[in-house]
This record gives structure tokens, sequence and C-alpha cells, in this order.
């Protein structure tokens, strides 16, 4: 290293921002394993339970409305269409309908669980953490003064906006438990639309296929964010003659940044791939 090299600030400075990336990963890998009964210490889970037999309330009147309405639009003449399996089925459905309203809670209390528990399997074992490889750190602590000088300008720029990318990285996962926070409770009164007529029973279809996006996000996610790092971890691009060791360094941190920022927008459309590749 010479001597008014800015080499080791640069290692410094990139290991640093390097720690910074790995202690986010760290951040949002524990929010998708926690489920969103432990989230914020259960303050906001707390708040959703408080509200919920309101509608549990709203959703078990709409059943019987549903149920009426399934009934007359079924049933043009009773004496020939109501069979006792016809009457059993609506029965069923009716009994069916009042059984998730009244507890579609619990059912998504397990679901988190075991999405949490998936998210984890996925993460134990796995190298989520970026890592500056010893090719790269050693071209950067032999850096001349010349070269020194534009790569901490441009290190100073990609480290930005690899911070930048992390802050996104949390705002989503965060956006991801207030949008399954927000819809919970309406699960009571979608499912209220299961004792109508396969018309209504949409509405309760929709929902379902719309939490379990909101949901399994979480595996998606992770999945980005393991695939997007092993790829970063991968090392320094093929190097010929027409480059020299410093420049394929800028390439490589270039690259490390344009992957991190992939990283963000696979997150980010972590919902819409998971609806078509379940068909949700």
């Amino acid at each position: 290293m010479g001597l008014f090299s800015f080499g080791g600030a640069i290692l410094d400075m990139l290991i640093m921002v390097f720690q910074a990336w790995n202690s986010m990963v760290d951040v949002v890998f524990g929010l998708l394993i926690a489920s969103p009964e432990n989230f914020k210490d259960g303050g906001p889970w707390q708040i959703i339970e408080e509200i919920n037999p309101i509608f549990v309330a709203v959703g078990s009147s709409l059943v019987v409305i549903f149920f009426v309405i399934g009934f007359c639009s079924e049933s043009i003449d009773v004496k020939e269409e109501m069979r006792l399996e016809k009457i059993l089925t609506l029965l069923c459905r009716l009994g069916l309908a009042e059984f998730m309203v009244a507890n579609n809670v619990t059912i998504m209390k397990a679901i988190f669980q075991s999405v949490g528990n998936l998210v984890n399997l996925l993460s134990l074992g796995n190298g989520v953490h970026l890592k500056m490889t010893r090719e790269a750190a050693e071209v950067i602590g032999d850096l001349g003064f010349c070269e020194s000088i534009l790569m901490l300008i441009l290190t100073t720029v990609l480290s930005l906006v690899i911070l930048v990318c992390g802050f996104f990285l949390i705002y989503t996962v965060y956006f991801r438990f207030l949008k399954i926070l927000i819809v919970v409770p309406l699960g009571s009164i979608a499912y209220s639309t299961m004792s109508g007529n396969h018309m209504v029973t949409h509405t309760a279809i929709t929902y379902t296929k719309y939490f379990l996006s909101v949901v399994f996000e979480a595996v998606t996610m992770a999945l980005a964010i393991i695939v997007c790092n092993a790829m970063l971890n991968a090392g320094l691009p093929p190097i010929d003659g027409s480059f020299s060791a410093w420049a394929a360094v800028l390439l490589y941190l270039c690259e490390l940044t344009f992957g991190i920022a992939l990283t963000v927008g696979s997150v980010k459309g972590a919902q819409n791939l998971t609806s078509k590749a379940l068909g949700l």
C-alpha cells in the first residue's frame, strides 16, 4: 500500500457497509421468522384481538343473510329441489361458514407458525451474509494514490446505495406485517359468504388466496435473499488482459451493488411472484 493511498480507509468503509447490510439481513430474517403475534412484542396483535370480536359479530350476522340469499337463489321450486341431500349440503355449508367466522384467527395463527418454521429451516445452514473476497481486499489494500481517490469516490456512492437498499428491505418486511394485521380481522366478514351460493362464496376464495399470498410472501423473500447473496459471494468476475486489477475490483463492487438492488427488487415483488407461482 502506498504512503498516500486511501486503500485502508476504503477497505474499512466497505467492511462497515457489508456489516451493516448483514445486520439488516439478520433483522429481516428475524422478522420473517416471527409470527405477527410476536411483532413489536405483540402490541399490534393485541389491538387486532380486541377488535376482532366486532368483526366476528358482524360476520355471524352476515352468515344468516348470505344463507338466506343462497337458499332463495337455489330453491326455485321447494317441492322439487329440496331433497335430503340438498338440505344436508345447505346445512353443512352453513355450519362450515359459522365455524370459519368464529375460528379463522386460530387457523391463521397456525399458518403463521408453519411459515415461520419454514423460513427458519431455509435460513439454517445457508450463507445469508455478504462477504468481502480475499482477492478484492488485497487489491484495494495495494491501491496507489490516484486509483484510491477514484475508488474512494465511487465506493462512497455505492455504499450509500447499499445502505438505502437495506432500509428499503426492512421497510418492505414491515409493510408485509402491516398488510397481515389489516387483513386478519376482515376474515370473519369474508368467510361469512361461504353460507351463500357460489357467486358470493367467491369472496371467501379471493380473500383466502390473498391471505396465503401475503403470508407465504415471507418464504419467497427468504429464498430471494439467500439466492442473491449466494450469487454475490461468488467472487470476482473473470479478468482478462483488458482490465487492470483495481478496475476488476471496481466492476466487482458495481456487481455487488447491482445484486443488492436486485435482491431488494425481488423482495418487493415477492407477493406478486408468490401469487403467480402458486396460482393464488
